[in-house]
């Protein structure tokens, strides 16, 4: 497995952790409806569920440029920004 693999796989984890989250907003958001308060767990796990998310899209993020070679240029001598180094 390469790292764009693995990248592809943690982006379908935090799209995942990103639904949990969402569901967890909507029960809190359901619970405000009928008149009552959001139960405070599902809130913090909504927030908990929002930062794993973040760090997962970070670390796959990070792999995918981890595959930048000298001076941070991918194989077609661009950098991950879209310059080429005659354009820096």
């Amino acid at each position: 497995m390469d790292a764009e693999e693995l990248a592809e796989r943690l982006s379908a984890i935090a799209e995942e952790l990103g639904e949990l989250a969402y569901e967890r907003l909507q029960e809190a958001s359901a619970q405000s409806r009928q008149g009552g308060e959001p139960d405070p767990q599902l809130l913090a796990w909504e927030r908990r569920l929002t930062r794993a998310r973040r760090a997962v899209e970070k670390a796959a993020s990070l792999l995918v440029g981890e595959q930048a070679g000298p001076e941070g240029l991918n194989p077609e001598g661009v950098s991950p920004e879209g310059v080429s180094p005659e354009g820096r």
